[in-house]
This record gives C-alpha cells, structure tokens and sequence, in this order.
C-alpha cells in the first residue's frame, strides 16, 4: 500500500497537482510575456514571471514552438469555456457578445508572432488552426443566435465572417500605436443592432 501525503493523497497524486499548477502557472506568464514582447521572448523571463526555474519550463516544454503551441491551446480552451458562462451571467445577450469579443481580442493580441514561431512546423499550426475554428466558431454561432432571439442584433451575421473581420482589424496593430483596433471593434458590434425604429 502507498504511503499517503500530508493531505491524504498519494505522493505521486500531489506530484502531478503540482505539476499541472506548474505549468498553468507557466502558460498565464507565457501570454503575458508574449503580450509586451513576442514569442520570441527570452524563456527565463517567462521562467521569472511564473516565479519557476527554466528547467521548470523546459520539462514541461522542451522546445519554445511546445510553450508557443500550448499558450494558444491554453487560451483557445478559455476563451471557449468563457461563452457560455458569460451568457449566463451577463445582462443581455449583446452583453455577452462584447465581453467574449474582448476575451478574442485579448487572444489575438498574444497571438501576434505565432506563424513565424511556428513557421518550420506547418502541421503543427495547421492543427492549431483547425482546433482554433472547431472550439470558437461555435462559441461565437451561440453567442450571435441569442442575441439575434434577444432582439439585440439582426440576423444574418456568419461567426466565421465576424471573427475574421475581428482579426483584420486587430493586423497592425503594434505598427501603429495611434490606432486602437477595440473603437473600430466596437463600432462594428454597434452596427450588427438593429436599427431605430
């Protein structure tokens, strides 16, 4: 039988809790490092930031296209799982809508360097890139269809053509800093309301 931990658990159960901790802790400092400075950041400010050492990062992510690749998984999944919650919670369908539309614009500002970071891997960002589409343009499709029912917005908006329009405008962003995608972004979103009668 397997001596228990301090907390009842197994050591090896409370090795791997701390494991997962780690590298959660190591994808929330990796986005935001990638944020201010690239991907191409150095990983021992990624390793200072998750307050872990760069074998911390390195066990969990031998080469920086696994940290890259993990961080936009990561954030995929939280932006999915944001959806429905904020459908729930928010005051109006519409509500809903904007606030997860800030979620995906926080995502695609990490996600400035990604295909370069993941050039000499176009599988692997193939793959990223269909799990991207298969986790969010439902997200997004059951966001638009309430707030359509809601009489918040008109029909017809397609969560493909509102999510790359999203990241048109978001291109260019750190080239420009007069120019602040989140007003135009909004104007967009203001014109998907109906109209006065």
């Amino acid at each position: 039988m397997a001596a228990e931990g301090p907390a009842g658990g197994s050591p090896s159960r409370s090795k791997r809790a701390d494991a997962q901790r780690n590298r959660e802790t190591v994808l929330t400092a990796a986005a935001e490092v990638f944020v201010t400075s690239g991907v191409d950041a150095p990983i021992r400010r990624i390793a200072a930031q998750a307050g872990v050492g760069m074998a911390t990062i390195y066990r969990h992510f031998p080469t920086r296209a696994d940290l890259v690749t993990a961080v936009y998984q990561h954030q995929i999944e939280a932006c999915a799982e944001a959806g429905p919650h904020l459908l729930a919670r928010a005051g109006s369908p519409f509500d809903a809508l904007r606030q997860w539309i800030d979620l995906f614009v926080d995502f695609l500002v990490t996600k400035h360097g990604l295909a370069d970071a993941l050039q000499s891997d176009s599988d692997r960002f193939a793959a990223l890139h269909a799990h991207f589409l298969d986790r969010l343009l439902p997200v997004c499709a059951q966001l638009l269809d309430a707030a359509v029912e809601a009489g918040d917005i008109r029909p017809g908006t397609q969560p493909y053509e509102l999510l790359r329009g999203i990241g048109n405008l978001c291109v260019g962003r750190d080239d420009d800093p007069r120019y602040d995608p989140r007003r135009l972004i909004a104007l967009l979103l203001q014109g998907l309301r109906p109209h006065a009668s």
